[in-house]
């Protein structure tokens, strides 16, 4: 079960006129806001990672601004997994329930998920704060992932299942982030 111990929110490659041209745009960005900010609300860790940002471009300012004194990984491999800082920065935290997000849910997205999987990580889907430039492929990602084990949640989900209870002293924050 996620929890508090032992949860990572990892962000993938949101970023430049790539992250422009996503299905649904606007709601990727606002439910990774909110995830960004739930997260930093429960002190919990974060990674996030930028696909060849030299060409590709840097993370949007709408998610970096949440991301402040979170330095980006760079990357070239499709997945994250295939990326040494990742992993080590991974590794780092100590933790195995890794909560998911970001662009292109039948790529990047879908890669680091398998890798993840393979190694020993238990992977959270967040659906509402994944994308790609068609709906199509969104979808595809998506059940792709989830024949492969991974659990498919949503934003509110997510946060609700860290929190735990509204007796929870960072209900009332929380609540302001959904809402």
């Amino acid at each position: 079960m996620l929890s508090r111990t032992n949860a990572v929110l990892i962000i993938i490659d949101i970023q430049g006129n790539l992250a422009q041209a996503m299905y649904d745009k606007e709601n990727l960005f606002a439910n990774n806001v909110k995830l960004i900010q739930g997260f930093k609300a429960l002190n919990l860790p974060i990674i996030f990672t930028e696909q060849i940002p030299q060409k590709l471009g840097k993370t949007l300012p709408v998610i970096s601004r949440e991301l402040d004194g979170i330095e980006p990984i760079a990357k070239e491999t499709f997945s994250c997994w295939d990326n040494r800082n990742f992993i080590l920065q991974l590794k780092a935290l100590s933790r195995k329930h890794i909560v998911l997000a970001g662009i292109e849910c039948h790529v990047c997205v879908y890669q680091t998920a398998l890798d993840l999987i393979s190694n020993g990580y238990n992977v959270h889907l967040v659906s509402d704060a994944v994308s790609s430039r068609t709906p199509e492929n969104r979808q595809v990602g998506m059940d792709a992932m989830k024949s492969a084990g991974v659990h498919i949640t949503g934003t509110e989900m997510v946060l609700f299942k860290l929190l735990r209870t509204a007796a929870d002293p960072k209900f009332k924050e929380i609540i302001k982030i959904i809402k």
